[in-house]
């Protein structure tokens, strides 16, 4: 049994791994683009060290939504020595909407552009595209994004086609492979450490709330780095194929 158990056997049956289904039948290429942008990303950051500008800059773009404005409708227990070891908090809730963030991570400097909507649609996320198109005025962007539809729609399409040839480029991960977005990490670690339990009063207590964990983020940027080595370019990481 202990054989079996060692040669990859079922050990453990009674438990669940998630996995992520390779679906894009050119996920490979796809996959080579993201990891292949990211590795510039690299060179880049040596160039602003020495020049303090760069040609072009990269950026990695996504969209939280649903996030939801929950008061609480009894209030927390603070923690108490002898008593309660730590904060509760009453099952119940009262909602005030939901909000929608789009952010956008420089992987040269760390900087955080963002902005947050009662909506998602395409409108919105061409305001967040026009900021940083006026911040980066001289500067091609190139930027990582997962394939929702706003990226690609007509109205967003219609706007990309006033900048200018070469002004702005979009590097699509594999469908079903939005975790090959650097972003999507900073989005993940935001909902466990600061949304999960926030409780406000209001729709715009909630929005005042995330600018200020952005812009305080901002005073000192984090550079985030994808350390999945991509020399070889004959392993992508993927899910299982199915």
């Amino acid at each position: 049994m202990s054989a079996y158990r060692s040669n990859g056997g079922l050990e453990k049956p009674h438990k669940t791994r998630y996995y992520a289904a390779k679906v894009d039948p050119d996920f490979d290429e796809k996959a080579r683009k993201v990891l292949g942008t990211y590795k510039e990303v690299k060179k880049l950051k040596k160039e602003f060290k020495k020049k303090k500008k760069v040609d072009r800059v990269i950026l990695s773009c996504d969209e939280k939504t649903g996030i939801q404005a929950i008061e609480n409708k009894y209030p927390d227990v603070m923690p108490t020595e002898g008593k309660y070891p730590m904060m509760a908090r009453d099952y119940e809730y009262i909602r005030h909407g939901t909000l929608s963030l789009f952010a956008c991570i420089d992987l040269i400097t760390g900087k955080v552009y963002h902005k947050v909507f009662e909506k998602g649609r395409s409108r919105e996320f061409i305001e967040i595209i026009k900021e940083i198109v006026s911040d980066y005025q001289d500067t091609k962007i190139v930027a990582t994004l997962d394939n929702h539809k706003i990226h690609t729609s007509e109205e967003t399409n219609k706007y990309i086609s006033t900048l200018g040839k070469g002004k702005l480029k979009f590097v699509f991960t594999p469908k079903h492979a939005s975790w090959l977005n650097i972003i999507e990490s900073f989005i993940s670690k935001m909902s466990r450490g600061f949304l999960k339990a926030i409780r406000v009063k209001s729709i715009m207590e909630l929005k005042n709330r995330i600018d200020q964990y952005i812009n305080l983020l901002n005073e000192e940027p984090v550079v985030f780095v994808w350390k999945y080595k991509v020399e070889g370019e004959d392993r992508i990481p993927g899910g299982i194929e199915i």
